[in-house]
């Protein structure tokens, strides 16, 4: 953990009140009307060599946070740490030297590489960019190590990404994200779109690799199995708030907020003989465009109460470091 200061201890990742808000325009001139809250007001930190899970269900919000975090989005308000400097803050040239120090691992193997290049060009341009290597030779012996790293044929450099398979690109989505060696690494749903056989695969890998290079993961899912099994802390999202956070044990097997106990409830169980009772929740997500006044998640609550739907519960210590925003509990 890097010092700040005088020995003040800081996180790799702080995010602090987090906002990403983007315009609705209407009318012939284009006035904004509304604003879809995105994110609205996240904290959270990844240590150095940590796995922080990030869940919620689609729409919550989960990518655009990841996506603000790195500055592939601009945040609307807020403060990013990373290392002790804000990213928020940086001009070009100096976001640029920082970049190589966090990456992102993208949700659809299939779009994210480009067709027109080979795995060999893929792999080797984020090195070209920061100029990582001092001659064509070493650079192509650094594709080679890292190729091997994730389990492919160093030969392979020469081929195209519609000749490999959907775990084949998604290991070639990792070999890039490590060719700068960084830091940290957003893994945006990586595995949801593979097979349940492969998603063990590439979930081993990561885990691999965070050993051998000393990772920090930002890994973004809806699947709390996956989550659970590779994270240490979890952080649980809803309609763009942070709902309840704590240890990955801690979060799995003593939820304390009611999205949360619903989420759990309809993860699949192995056991057939186990008796989890579902939680089936009213209505649909809200939109973020008009979030509901309060408690973001008061219309589908099953134990809301006058106060959730006029105060905005706040994000409380409930036992040591979990974290839960809700009004009945304390």
């Amino acid at each position: 953990m890097p010092l700040l200061g005088k020995g003040i201890a800081v996180s790799l990742l702080e995010v602090e009140e987090l906002k990403v808000h983007f315009p609705v325009k209407q009318g012939v001139f284009s006035r904004v009307d509304k604003w879809v809250k995105a994110v609205d007001g996240v904290s959270l930190t990844v240590e150095a060599g940590q796995t922080v899970g990030l869940v919620g269900e689609s729409g919550c919000g989960k990518t655009t946070l990841g996506r603000a975090i790195l500055r592939l989005l601009e945040p609307t308000a807020g403060k990013v740490s990373f290392d002790g400097a804000d990213i928020a803050t940086l001009s070009g040239s100096e976001l640029r030297s920082q970049r190589r120090h966090f990456q992102m691992i993208f949700q659809d193997p299939f779009s994210s590489l480009n067709p027109r290049m080979t795995v060999g060009q893929i792999v080797g341009e984020p090195i070209d960019i920061h100029r990582l290597c001092n001659s064509r030779l070493a650079k192509e012996k650094r594709v080679a190590e890292l190729l091997e790293d994730v389990g492919l044929d160093p030969k392979h450099a020469q081929r195209y990404p519609h000749e490999f398979s959907g775990g084949q690109r998604q290991r070639i989505g990792i070999a890039r994200a490590l060719a700068v060696k960084p830091k940290l690494i957003v893994c945006d749903e990586p595995v949801s779109a593979l097979d349940v056989s492969v998603q063990a695969q590439i979930i081993n890998l990561l885990q691999d690799l965070q050993k051998e290079h000393g990772l920090a993961y930002l890994f973004i899912a809806h699947d709390l199995a996956v989550v659970e099994h590779i994270s240490q802390r979890v952080v649980v999202m809803y309609l763009g708030r942070v709902v309840e956070e704590g240890s990955a044990a801690g979060i799995v097997n003593s939820p304390q907020h009611p999205y949360t106990k619903a989420l759990i409830s309809a993860s699949p169980v192995v056991d057939p003989d186990s008796k989890r009772q579902r939680i089936v929740l009213p209505g649909d997500v809200p939109s973020p465009i008009d979030p509901p006044s309060g408690c973001p998640f008061h219309p589908r609550c099953p134990v809301a109460e006058d106060r959730c739907k006029e105060v905005v519960p706040s994000l409380n210590d409930t036992s040591g470091s979990h974290k839960v925003s809700c009004h009945q509990v304390s």
